[in-house]
């Protein structure tokens, strides 16, 4: 069975959130941070870098959210079967990890990147619901978990933005996502 390794409060309920979509087994590995457990001999045979979330899926190992998200969405047959949809899907994964979170967590940027970031991304869910059109996707899961972490890390509030407060209200309204995400049962 997969196992998913995480710590409190790290980005593993991304992932947690996307298997739960998904509906794939897994277990949940609780490492504390706090204690070193992700230093341990154990864990860095998994992930060198000792950073969570890492997976090891029937002895293939991998780390880093997206790469993690993008396998586990091939592998469960939930990546488009042509070459330029899953590139998109891709593209998503890294805009989340990479542009939109540097854009929005990294404050001496905040105040230039978010508006530019949030305007072409409210116009792209104004014609959607998700960002792959009427359905959820993996793509969804990456940049929704930065959009949806923003305010409870941050200050920031989404009122200029109401189709980007929409869209994080519809997936906080989903059911793994309360579980994982919020941590309510």
């Amino acid at each position: 069975m997969l196992k998913l390794y995480g710590g409190k409060r790290s980005r593993a309920s991304i992932v947690q959130w996307y298997l739960e979509e998904i509906q794939v087994p897994y277990d949940f590995e609780t490492l504390d941070m706090q204690a070193g457990e992700h230093l341990k001999p154990e864990f860095l045979a998994i992930n060198p870098m000792g950073k969570v979330p890492a997976i090891a899926d029937e002895g293939f190992n991998l780390w880093e959210s997206g790469a993690i998200l993008l396998y586990l969405a091939e592998k469960y047959g939930h990546l488009a079967d042509s070459l330029e949809q899953r590139a998109i899907a891709t593209q998503w994964v890294m805009f989340a990890n990479s542009t939109l979170s540097t854009g929005l967590f990294t404050e001496a940027v905040r105040e230039k990147e978010m508006p530019r970031l949030l305007g072409a991304l409210s116009q792209i869910l104004a014609e959607k619901p998700f960002l792959g059109g009427d359905t959820l996707t993996v793509a969804d899961i990456a940049v929704g978990a930065v959009l949806a972490y923003a305010p409870m890390m941050l200050s920031i509030t989404f009122n200029d933005y109401p189709v980007i407060a929409a869209y994080v209200q519809r997936l906080s309204e989903r059911p793994a996502f309360q579980k994982t995400i919020l941590g309510k049962a």
